[in-house]
């Protein structure tokens, strides 16, 4: 499993990081500022130490006690390791006499051995004799603060006193300064998540209004918008977006308003316009199909303008029939609902499919046991035929048009016809004809779509077989769509099984 880390994406998260990295560079910056402090501080007062001994300690090395009583006028070495040194210096000092740049041999007080190698007597002789504090790391000894002062004789003497002490008491502050810094950065992270999840509680309820208003349909019918945001306090940033955004809901509510009652009108247009038009067509056709049984001599040019207008009525009334469905099921009229056998269903349709395109090669891909599914079996007859018509009347003979069904479990080890909305029927009806139009593969589902622009009759119908499929299967609570490429398009529907 691989972790991404990166950057923080919510704004509380961003908030909480940013505080803490401000806050661990503050800590950071106030724990280096106060460490070099103390760690001058100490320095300076190794350097009145030194300045107080004024290279006294070096300038008792010049005595000629040294040399006439090498163990010292007690019997004791001055630099005993134990006892430390008999002329009252710290354990560490260090006094060496430079004469000539020939440094000489050194002594430093607790140490029998002060024997230093060539590189530390070639640093120790670059100090400068100007009573300053110098600081040297010796390889032997550590790093020590010297002041070099010149003796009346003319020798440099060097006093030095081991920093050890400063550095480890400026350690102890900085692990001490650590522990408490980290204490510091957790509670403030902790404080900080609290604090900025309070505040950001507006901004919460405004997430939550819009999450409500990406749930809703707004593609059509009448639309209910949620409560507005409460948080319109103009003064904070928040209320700012509060106020916008209660402002965009109320517009987006008219918009809506408008666009249900611009649809109300239509549908009662074309439902008052459909039932307007079933009666006088009725009329003319009637009057068509009487006029052609009239055992009279008929003109042929009559004869063919009594079959053109039959014809065009028919069509006509068909027409008007598919404008009535769908503006029944825009409405929302309720549809019968019984067990359809939707195996039986393909079988039928595909029959007469054979018989109307005898040219196309119908096949049939159904399981063992039938596919049962709850519904107006009219309607979803009308889906099924629809579906057909529409591959025949846009592929060549020739082409071959496979109908298959399936029944497949939407949740996991699910059987399929388990009830509850466990299983899915999938209808499928695939041809190898030259395919859909890419631009028109969006749209195909919509009212007066046609791939002839022109519009001419022998190309195709009105435009609405796919539509009344759509609607069909939404009023079912299934869904439909189209893959299609050259060779291959597929119309898949899924329904709810029974």
């Amino acid at each position: 499993m691989r972790v991404r880390v990166g950057p923080p994406r919510t704004l509380r998260a961003r908030l909480v990081a940013g505080t803490l990295v401000l806050l661990v560079l503050a800590c950071a910056a106030a724990g280096t500022a106060s460490s070099l402090l103390l760690e001058r501080f100490m320095v300076d007062r190794v350097d009145q130490q030194l300045a107080m001994q004024a290279g006294r300690y070096a300038a008792s090395l010049e005595h000629e006690e040294r040399e006439e009583h090498p163990r010292g006028y007690d019997g004791r070495s001055p630099f005993d390791d134990e006892r430390g040194d008999t002329r009252g210096q710290a354990p560490g000092t260090l006094g060496v006499r430079v004469v000539d740049g020939r440094v000489g041999t050194p002594a430093v007080v607790g140490q029998a051995d002060p024997s230093l190698p060539a590189a530390d007597e070639r640093a120790l002789a670059s100090v400068p004799p100007d009573g300053l504090g110098h600081t040297l790391s010796l390889s032997r000894l550590g790093r020590y603060r010297l002041m070099a002062v010149r003796s009346s004789g003319g020798a440099v003497l060097l006093t030095g006193l081991p920093l050890a002490d400063v550095h480890a008491t400026v350690r102890r502050l900085q692990l001490a300064e650590i522990a408490v810094f980290a204490v510091v950065v957790l509670v403030t992270g902790v404080a900080g998540a609290v604090w900025v999840r309070l505040s950001l509680r507006p901004l919460d309820r405004v997430a939550a209004t819009a999450r409500r208003v990406a749930r809703l349909p707004l593609s059509d019918g009448e639309v209910a918008l949620p409560d507005r945001v409460p948080d319109e306090d103009p003064r904070t940033e928040i209320g700012q977006v509060g106020q916008a955004f209660n402002r965009m809901l109320g517009h987006v509510g008219q918009a809506l308003a408008h666009r249900h009652a611009s649809e109300e009108r239509m549908r009662t247009f074309a439902a008052d316009a459909s039932h307007e038009l079933r009666t006088p067509l009725a009329t003319v056709r009637a009057h068509v199909q009487l006029a052609r049984r009239d055992p009279a001599e008929v003109p042929p040019n009559v004869r063919h303008a009594l079959e053109r207008a039959d014809a065009e009525s028919s069509r006509m009334g068909k027409l008007v029939d598919d404008l009535l469905l769908l503006t029944r099921l825009d409405a929302g009229r309720p549809l019968a609902r019984e067990e359809v056998d939707l195996t039986r269903m393909a079988i039928d349709a595909t029959g007469d499919a054979r018989v109307y395109a005898p040219g196309h090669r119908w096949r049939l891909d159904l399981p063992e046991e039938p596919v049962m599914v709850p519904g107006d079996p009219d309607r979803l007859h009308q889906v099924v035929v629809n579906l057909l018509s529409n591959a025949r009347a846009h592929t060549p003979p020739g082409t071959t048009v496979t109908v298959a069904l399936r029944e497949r479990a939407v949740r996991e080890g699910a059987p399929p016809g388990s009830g509850s909305g466990s299983g899915r029927a999938e209808l499928t009806v695939t041809d190898d004809g030259p395919g859909i139009p890419a631009d028109l593969q969006g749209e195909v589902f919509e009212r007066f779509v046609r791939a002839d622009k022109a519009r001419s009759r022998a190309s195709g119908g009105s435009g609405l077989g796919l539509a009344i499929v759509r609607a069909v299967v939404a009023a079912h609570g299934g869904t439909v769509d189209v893959e299609s490429r050259p060779g291959r398009t597929v119309f898949r529907v899924s329904l709810p099984s029974a």
